[in-house]
């Protein structure tokens, strides 16, 4: 890191990124599990424009023990149950945290076994949701099941939300249930906002509208050039725009009225330290692992099957957890293109590995697109 690098950065923030190297290094070396994603079907209820996996509303899924599937059915939850069994012998269970999510979760018919199960298992779990199918009966069915935590998706006011998601009931269905939520009182939970050029204009109204509902926190992040949204430029914000995002957040954070904060994409810069808690670092196959719904045993199901490990139907999980994520936890093989001399790979390292295709090239980097707006 050359004086040019520090002097953009201010020594502040190079100090808390020399601090966060260091502990991504000791997290890395010890990897402790620490949360598991379950993409527990590929069904969806809506069809949405940007949507990063597999997702159909009714799939032809991938052969499971060797067999092909009927379209549209989900992983047995005793499959996943095994996993947990696993887990739980190696780690105390109250220590991983277990995120139901899909395709939508909500779509199974057996999804509040499916928590029961969880819970009584001794994990806490949490759920990612379009909202669509959440009513006021099954959230309370959810929470007797032990719901711990969830994000619901909103993705603009009426008009942006539905313009992207693409079903007529998708805005009313994600407001009521983030209503139910905010009334609860007892769950943690946010609201999820992928940002596009469709939206970007619109983000002050809609900040004002989720303070209106009492929302807490709100999470935002940019569309990644992979499934659908590789296909629509529209879904990607320019330099300038990604800019005016963070400034924005950054601007939200300062006020007080909601917690705002931009996801872990990818490193920031000179916005690290302002528009997050923490400062960047990639979990996926550090903390965080992920059973795909074709038994695939992957990082973070953002990465999709670019760099699975293993599978729950030949392996044991915790032996692939702890001896196969190699190339999630030494980033050396990264330093390649234009990692290979960037000023800022000391604390980026490659990025987040779901900016990377299957030969590992990547697809995306945050400070390239800020770096010319600043040039």
């Amino acid at each position: 890191m050359g004086a040019a690098e520090k002097e953009q950065l201010g020594i502040r923030r190079t100090l808390a990124l020399e601090a966060a190297r260091l502990l991504n290094k000791s997290l890395r070396r010890e990897h402790p599990l620490r949360q598991v994603f379950w993409e527990s079907t590929l069904r969806c209820n809506i069809h949405c424009r940007h949507c990063g996996s597999d997702c159909r509303k009714d799939p032809p899924l991938p052969s499971l023990k060797g067999k092909e599937l009927e379209r549209g059915l989900d992983m047995p939850r005793e499959d996943f149950f095994r996993v947990l069994d696993g887990i739980a012998k190696k780690r105390n269970p109250s220590e991983v945290f277990i995120i139901l999510g899909g395709g939508e979760p909500l779509v199974r018919e057996d999804v509040v076994e499916c928590a029961k199960g969880i819970s009584e298992r001794g994990f806490p779990w949490g759920m990612v949701t379009n909202g669509l199918f959440l009513t006021p009966e099954l959230f309370r069915k959810l929470k007797d099941a032990g719901l711990c935590s969830v994000t619901v998706s909103l993705d603009g006011l009426e008009e942006q939300h539905t313009w992207l998601r693409r079903h007529p009931d998708c805005f009313r269905m994600a407001s009521q249930a983030i209503d139910m939520i905010v009334a609860d009182r007892t769950l943690a939970y946010d609201v999820m906002t992928v940002v596009h050029q469709h939206n970007y204009d619109t983000l002050p109204q809609l900040r004002d509208f989720l303070i209106e509902k009492g929302v807490a926190d709100w999470r935002l992040a940019t569309i990644f050039p992979v499934g659908r949204a590789a296909q629509d430029k529209d879904l990607q914000l320019t330099g300038e725009q990604l800019k005016g995002l963070l400034g924005f957040i950054r601007e939200t954070r300062r006020e007080g009225k909601i917690h705002a904060s931009y996801g872990c994409e990818g490193f920031l810069g000179p916005y690290e330290g302002d528009v997050r808690d923490w400062m960047f670092r990639c979990a996926a196959g550090v903390t965080v692992a992920s059973v795909l719904v074709d038994g695939s045993i992957s990082a973070c199901t953002s990465i999709r099957h670019n760099y699975k490990q293993g599978n729950i139907y030949e392996d044991d999980f915790m032996d692939v957890w702890e001896h196969r994520f190699l190339p999630h936890r030494n980033h050396d093989w990264m330093k390649q293109g234009d990692c290979k001399q960037c000023r800022y790979w000391r604390y980026c390292e490659g990025g987040g590995l779901h900016l990377r295709d299957n030969e590992g090239r990547l697809l995306l980097c945050h400070m390239r697109k800020l770096e010319v707006v600043r040039g």
